[in-house]
């Protein structure tokens, strides 16, 4: 089934072609205007935005399921995939994805639902790491008896999830991928053999080759993808000021042209 949908095909990247969609937005704005934010600048804001949505959606009561968190974290990365954040504020952007996932809002964010939508090419159907890994709990309480309590195996695969979340990981890797390392890297750290799943429950008792592949396939996400974003305050509020200068400074310019366009239309009305 996932691999028909939409985030199969269009929302699931190589390293080397996520790191150019994420950066050419902001290319482009430089070229136009060389004293905007650097690419360094954007991801710094992003990231603490990021963070920020996570909090945001963490504080209500009752909780939001972490599937709709998820979600509105995926829709974040995939609109900046496409656009620079001094294009659009990411405060805002990151009020849209959660109103759009939640149906939370107030009439800001209602402008902008419809560009976020069409900026995510109206695929809305995100397949979440934290079902599958539901998913996988289940099958094993089911089908590996071998292992006593499965559900001991959920905290840590949950604090994994969370942490891979926050970075590029599901533009990069398959949610499956995901959810099953989350589950292999819990039962390491809780010192039980896994082996035994993948070799019986999922058939590859004669195919190591491909056993391998998959371990190959899974060990990259938590060594080369978690990012810390804690930044140093002063940082952020330095970028946060700049990107409001360019804001203020692209609405003036809009005042300056209609002040310019309604002086020449009463001077022709004038010349009547």
């Amino acid at each position: 089934m996932f691999h028909n949908r939409s985030q199969r095909k269009f929302w699931t990247f190589d390293n080397e072609e996520s790191m150019k969609l994420r950066y050419e937005p902001n290319r482009k704005i430089l070229q136009q205007n060389p004293r905007g934010s650097d690419s360094h600048e954007e991801d710094i804001l992003f990231r603490h935005y990021e963070k920020r949505l996570l909090d945001f959606c963490n504080a209500f009561k009752p909780v939001i399921p972490k599937s709709v968190v998820g979600t509105a974290i995926m829709y974040f990365w995939r609109f900046y995939l496409n656009n620079s954040l001094m294009e659009y504020h990411p405060r805002t952007i990151m009020l849209t994805c959660t109103y759009l996932t939640q149906f939370v809002g107030d009439l800001q964010i209602l402008e902008y639902v419809l560009l976020l939508i069409q900026q995510l090419n109206f695929h809305l159907v995100v397949h979440t790491i934290y079902r599958l890994m539901e998913g996988l709990l289940i099958y094993l309480k089911t089908r590996h008896p071998l292992l006593e309590n499965p559900e001991s195996l959920r905290k840590s695969a949950d604090d994994f999830l969370t942490r891979a979340t926050l970075t590029d990981t599901g533009l990069l890797f398959l949610p499956s991928e995901i959810a099953m390392t989350a589950i292999l890297n819990s039962a390491s750290q809780a010192g039980l053999s896994m082996e035994s799943y993948l070799t019986e429950c999922m058939g590859l008792k004669e195919d190591k080759e491909t056993l391998l592949k998959m371990y190959d396939a899974m060990i990259p996400i938590p060594t080369t993808r978690w990012k810390k974003h804690e930044f140093l305050k002063q940082e952020v509020n330095t970028y946060k000021m700049k990107l409001f200068l360019i804001y203020i400074f692209f609405y003036l310019s809009l005042v300056n042209i209609f002040l310019t366009l309604l002086e020449l239309h009463c001077w022709l009305r004038a010349c009547k």
